[in-house]
Order: C-alpha cells, then structure tokens, then sequence
C-alpha cells in the first residue's frame, strides 16, 4: 500500500462532505490540501486520532463558527494549527505570518492561475 492509499480513521470524520459514493470530497483544493497534510501528519506520528479528534471538535463547537458548517475547513486548519502548536511544532506568529503571505499571494494572483506563495508581493 503506497503512502497515498493509507487507510486513517481520519477519513471518518464527523462532517466531512461525501460524494454519494461515501468518498470525501472537497469544495476548494486547499481544503483537500489541509486534509491530506493532517493524514500525513497523523500516520507519521506527530498526534494520535484523540488528539486530533479533540482538537478538530473544539474548532467546530466555537461559538463563531457558522452553523451551516460552510466554515467546517477554517476550522479543520485552526485545529491542525492550534495542535501543532500545542506540541511545540510550530508558533501562533509563524502559521499567522504564512496565513497572511498566503493571503496576499491569493490577492496578487490573476484569477484561473494557481496561487503560489511566490506571489506574495511581499517576497521578494
């Protein structure tokens, strides 16, 4: 089995959006991003399913979060964020200052071409 096809209980999580076949399915490729680097993560070792499940359901369960679930990805990378932060992985001013590179490349980047972190006109 290659590294693509590792089966996780991640897969199985609460709220995630399914074709009709059951498969995941995402709206926007950075939410399939997200869910493939926290799959990654996870059978790498870094957290185990409860850390993940925790962390995921408290994201969810805020207040602020819509209650359409249209948000459900914002929360999923808050939770992976908040988690590596909490292992000590990474820091609240690094994923912010990458947040806000990303942003700004998604704003200089002409509509229909990928967004690539190199258009952060900041960089330079």
């Amino acid at each position: 089995m290659s590294a693509c096809e590792t089966v996780t209980d991640l897969a199985a999580s609460p709220g995630l959006p399914r074709s009709p076949e059951g498969a995941p399915v995402f709206a926007e490729p950075w939410h399939a991003q997200a869910f493939a680097m926290t799959v990654h993560l996870h059978a790498r070792g870094v957290f185990s399913w409860t850390e993940w499940a925790d962390s995921l359901s408290a994201e969810v369960h805020r207040p602020e979060r819509a209650t359409d679930g249209s948000d459900y990805f914002d929360a999923w990378v808050a939770a992976l964020a908040g988690l590596l932060e909490r292992k000590g992985l990474a820091d609240r001013d690094t994923v912010e200052a990458l947040r806000e590179s990303w942003q700004r490349a998604a704003e200089a980047t002409p509509h229909g071409t990928p967004i690539e972190l190199a258009n952060d006109p900041l960089k330079g």
